[in-house]
This record gives structure tokens, sequence and C-alpha cells, in this order.
């Protein structure tokens, strides 16, 4: 099954889509093997099945351990440790976007919130540029915010809101225009 044309194809794709995503080919390669298995796989299946390196395979399971996005598991009568991948896209969806607020969104909104604190008290920095920052703090604590609301949201629920997605824009008035 892992070895299909079409299988391989979604493998290499999911890859390429990591490097764009700041991600490690390897890495995207090995999460989007193990979400197509219907079975756990050992580090040596993997390794196997992608033609990469055993050290290359020990670090990127560690890194997709540290994402949530895959766990360990143990087959009766192997010793190995084999590996599985969460399969709800939802929850993927979920727990890529958790993590990368938790590791991208939060330090910035830190350092905002200090800046915007500081900016107040410094007569060099620029009215106007402060005023940006304090746009950009607004904007990502808006969305660190919503994110919240959401995260909790069943994927039913989710899909539904999704689903209306122009219709809630058409509902809230034509005086919604795009910025020019």
């Amino acid at each position: 099954m892992l070895n299909s044309p079409t299988a391989q194809k979604f493998i290499l794709h999911w890859g390429e889509m990591g490097t764009r995503w700041g991600v490690n080919r390897t890495v995207a390669q090995i999460h989007a093997l193990l979400f197509l298995a219907d079975r756990p796989l050992a580090a040596d299946e993997i390794v196997e099945t992608l033609g990469v390196a055993r050290s290359n395979v020990s670090n990127s399971l560690k890194e997709l351990q540290s994402w949530k996005l895959v766990r360990v598991t143990h087959v009766l009568g192997d010793r190995r440790d084999h590996f599985t991948a969460l399969q709800d896209v939802w929850e993927i969806f979920r727990v890529i976007v958790e993590e990368r607020k938790r590791r991208e969104i939060d330090p910035t909104l830190t350092v905002l919130r200090e800046c915007a604190i500081e900016g107040t008290q410094d007569p060099e920095l620029d009215v106007a540029a402060l005023a940006r920052m304090q746009t950009t703090l607004d904007f990502l604590e808006m969305l660190s915010a919503t994110f919240e609301d959401y995260k909790h949201l069943s994927p039913q629920t989710m899909q539904r809101m999704l689903k209306m997605g122009g219709k809630l824009a058409g509902f809230l008035g034509p005086n919604d225009k795009k910025p020019s």
C-alpha cells in the first residue's frame, strides 16, 4: 500500500509542502507516511520505505513527537518502538495551529507587549511607528483570542462554520469592503 505510486506521490508532495511551511522535508515525508499507514511502523521500516538515513529518521520522529503529531506505540512480541500519526485531519490542523501559536505567535506577543510599554517612554520612537506596533499587537491578540475560543469546538461545528464562510460575510453587511 505504501509503495503504491499514489501513496508515493502523496508522501513526496507532503515533503515538498513541508519545506514551503518551514518544515524539514524528511520530517514532513515521515509524517505523511505514518498518516497513510494502516498500522504502526518501526523506525527501520520508515528508513527502508523512504530510503533515508536512520539518524535522520530518528531525529525526524523526535521532532514529530515534539509537535504532538506522532506518538510511540508498542506491538506485542516486538521490542522495537513503533510510531503512529494522528489520523483525524481536524485534530492534525488543531495541533499544528496550537503548536505554531505556542512557538511563534506567543513569543511575538510578548515582545510586542514590551514594545508597546517601552514605546510610550521612548522619546526617539516615532509616534506612527508606535501606532503600527500597537496595531500589530492588537491584530495578533485578536487572532490568539479567537483561536482560544475556537480550539475546543468540535470538528463538526468547525466544518459548519467554514462552510458558512462567505454567507457570514454577507450577513455582516455591505460596509465591509476590502482595503485598497
